[in-house]
């Protein structure tokens, strides 16, 4: 495969490395945060938006989705959030000259972290055809091109509309009707990317794809396993949910791959003793399990529990619970008494004295929360895996009880409730039938293309139209040069952005960017300040008010995007008010209430100081809305990711100073990482095995079946304490390593932490 315009390593001349961190927070946190903040907003803008981000009358952190407390600090942000904040709110700005000044060809070689520094976009620029510029438009002719294009199609599914999590629920319902009215459920989202196993596993297994817990149950609860995440970096707010848990007693055990500072310990800077004193060590135990071996952990643990049902019958398995709410359990105890430790010793890394630890504290423990993020969900067996976490907890009655459940942590701010109001390619039919009596249309119900099929219906030629709304859809994605050819061969691609990224040089024949509104940012409509609303990570719906006027006139909301777009191109084929929505979002909230469940009396509930909570069937009654009316109990055979010799497992992972793919920093402080992205973390002993050393530089090959090797070239060694067997590398860059056909198994999500790669010499050795 070609290196033309995939990143590569050596380009770091200033690269440091230091060593991993063993606690997290703290003084630093503050400095990292507030220092970037000053500097670019000055003291008066930072102190306006620091004290409102969070707050119940102010706007929601764009950085995580993580639930807000009842009771709120005065600061209610972490670093990574004030970073996000700072981001969006600089008043740097993209000039006119910029457009002139820079071909695509030529941002083409630049960094994500390059791009992002431009600044704001504050107005539309357009690529025509044959062009190697943007050139300012007007918002009419954007509109124009956009509806011409979407005119011209054969059929309207030669169309994508792309959502990033970002969007908040006004936007996205607005969004979602439009597709349906122009006649598409192509609608792909970042979920398809990230959390689409624990949605396939959950709705399955429980009837929601979505959380049983509230905040306040971590606090209430015996015993957290931490699985597949790191809070230090993606939701540093976590913490302190983990410290109360831990001052009221709570054992928390944490398996992941990679030690993580956060994990070890916490310093909580709105503490005396996490300024002052030694923080709170928040893991009990570190269980440091091979990338993909999670499933046969759990299996192996659930085999524990239920052999000590059958050494004290009755005493073990919460029979009340199984009997009355639960379907499957006789298929699964006969499945899983047969699973074989030596196998799962082989998966997972582990030993038995730390498999019989976990299970032990299982037992022992009445409320236990089982909490993940991507590193379970982008397995290949991450459903199975999934569903694995739901026996384990549904054989203790573990769901529908306080201080206990499933706990998926979403990383984008506001992707739980995007799928809430529709953004899916495969909404259920009663949201269709509802939509369908609400708006008096026939909206297709036909399934679309999720993000995968997305790329493979632009490289066929099926799909000639990509709309982004927010997002960084071309990095984000897999097979980095796979799919930017296929986003090559579209004729228009639309992104909807408030700054510059990938997905802006990589374009189609013809090409938009739409600048928008940021949620720090007042938006102004019908003469009022208008609010949207966005749903965390546990179904808590809240208002987000901007605080400070636009970097600059001009720029729209997304909500007034959307609906220009619709009365441009729709022409009022569907009756449907899009001047109204766009002047007053209670119009859309209105017509809301009477299409998604929970939303009944939604302009009401969403001006109640905090918002409201969503009903969650297992939560609050134990009622699981499955096809059959129960939870269900699985069989999931354990299919271990065969690593051949002289391979590692490599996964994908953020720095500290990252949120999705935006690069606030070359630094990734917990890691030791400073001045550079282009290196590879490989634990010594694997390195030693393979004649390598620290600061050597390699290139990393990945393997696929029979299809020729992807390569990301003169990449640094860091000697790092990985598990056994596995390395890992920085996102986006390391995309280009895996394969857009190396997914999970039925949910279709990019196998990102399962990637088999070797490491060679590199031809060229530049200093580390």
């Amino acid at each position: 495969m070609s290196d033309k315009h995939i990143p590569t390593g050596g380009d770091y001349p200033d690269l440091e490395v230091g060593h991993n961190k063993e606690w997290a927070v703290g003084v630093p946190a503050i400095l990292h945060s507030m220092e970037p903040a000053i500097k670019e907003m000055g003291a008066l803008r930072t102190a306006r938006l620091m004290t409102a981000i969070n707050q119940k009358s102010g706007f929601d952190c764009m950085s995580c989705a993580w639930p807000d407390p009842g009771h709120r600090n005065m600061l209610e942000f972490c670093e990574n959030g004030a970073k996000a904040v700072t981001w969006e709110a600089t008043p740097v700005i993209v000039p006119r000259a910029f457009w002139e000044e820079n071909s695509l060809t030529s941002l083409l070689d630049k960094s994500e972290y390059w791009l992002g520094m431009q600044g704001r976009l504050t107005e539309p620029v357009y690529k025509p055809r044959g062009a190697d510029h943007y050139e300012p438009v007007s918002w009419d002719r954007a509109f124009q091109i956009i509806a011409g294009h979407l005119k011209a199609l054969r059929s309207p599914d030669e169309a994508a509309f792309y959502t990033s999590g970002r969007t908040a629920n006004e936007t996205a319902f607005a969004y979602q009707l439009f597709a349906r009215a122009f006649g598409t459920n192509n609608l792909p989202d970042c979920s398809n990317m990230c959390h689409e196993s624990t949605g396939t596993a959950l709705t399955e297994t429980i009837g929601i794809g979505k959380s049983t817990i509230a905040y306040e149950d971590f606090e209430n609860s015996d015993l957290i396993i931490v699985m597949g995440q790191n809070p230090g970096t993606n939701h540093p707010r976590m913490l302190s949910a983990l410290e109360d848990a831990k001052r009221n007693g709570a054992t928390i055990v944490a398996v992941n791959p990679l030690p993580e500072a956060g994990l070890i310990r916490y310093k909580n800077p709105q503490k005396v003793r996490g300024i002052l004193g030694k923080g709170t060590a928040i893991a009990d135990h570190f269980l440091q399990i091979r990338s993909s071996g999670d499933m046969a952990l759990l299996q192996a643990v659930a085999r524990r529990v239920v052999e000590a049902e059958d050494a004290a019958p009755g005493t073990v398995l919460d029979h009340d619970f199984l009997s009355e709410y639960t379907l499957g359990l006789g298929e699964f105890m006969e499945h899983i008494r047969d699973v074989d430790d030596a196998a799962v010793l082989e998966a997972t890394g582990l030993t038995l004295e730390e498999i019989d630890l976990v299970a032990d504290l299982y037992i022992r423990s009445e409320r236990v929360i089982i909490t993940w993020a991507m590193g379970l969900t982008q397995q290949k067996n991450a459903v199975g895996t999934l569903k694995e976490v739901i026996n384990l907890l549904l054989l203790r009655g573990n769901i529908g009880k306080p201080g206990a459940g499933a706990s998926p942590i979403r990383g984008h701010s506001n992707v739980q409730g995007d799928r809430t109001m529709g953004i899916w390619e495969q909404m259920p039919e009663p949201f269709m039938d509802a939509l369908a009596e609400e708006f008096d249309f026939a909206p297709p119900r036909a399934h679309g293309a999720d993000a995968l099929q997305t790329v493979a219906g632009m490289q066929n030629g099926d799909i000639k139209v990509f709309f982004a709304m927010g997002g960084n859809f071309i990095a984000a994605i897999s097979d980095t040069e796979v799919s930017e050819a296929a986003m090559r061969g579209t004729a228009l691609t639309v992104q909807v952005s408030t700054k510059l990224n990938r997905s802006h040089v990589v374009t189609g024949e013809e090409a938009l960017i739409l600048p928008t509104l940021g949620r720090t940012e007042i938006d102004l409509q019908g003469g009022r300040p208008q609010f949207v609303s966005v749903e965390d990570s546990v179904c808590a719906v809240h208002a987000s008010h901007g605080k400070v006027p636009p970097v600059a006139p001009g720029i729209l909301s997304e909500v007034a995007i959307v609906c220009r777009l619709a009365r441009e191109t729709l022409d009022g084929s569907v009756d449907i008010d899009w001047e109204g929505f766009e002047q007053d979002y209670d119009l859309i909230r209105d017509r809301i209430s009477r299409v998604v469940p929970g939303f009944e009396s939604f302009n009401e509930d969403i001006r109640r100081k905090g918002g409201f909570i969503l009903p969650n069937g297992p939560r609050d009654a134990r009622r699981f809305d499955t096809a059959s009316g129960k939870a269900m109990v699985t069989v999931n055979h354990l299919e271990p990711l065969e690593r051949p010799a002289g391979r590692l497992i490599l996964q994908t992972m953020r720095s500290h100073d990252q949120f999705n793919t935006t690069i606030y920093s070359l630094n990734d402080r917990y890691r030791g990482i400073k001045k550079g992205r282009d290196v590879i973390f490989v634990n010594p002993d694997d390195l030693a095995e393979r004649g390598l050393h620290d600061g050597q530089r390699v290139d990393i090959f990945s393997e696929w079946k029979d299809d020729p090797d992807r390569v990301l070239r003169n990449y640094r060694v860091v000697s790092y304490p990985t598990a056994r067997g596995c390395a890992a590398a920085y996102y986006p860059e390391a995309n280009v390593l895996v394969p857009l056909l190396s997914v999970s198994d039925y949910s279709n999500t990019p196998a990102s932490k399962a990637v088999i790669i070797r490491l060679e010499p590199a031809e060229r050795q530049t200093r580390a």
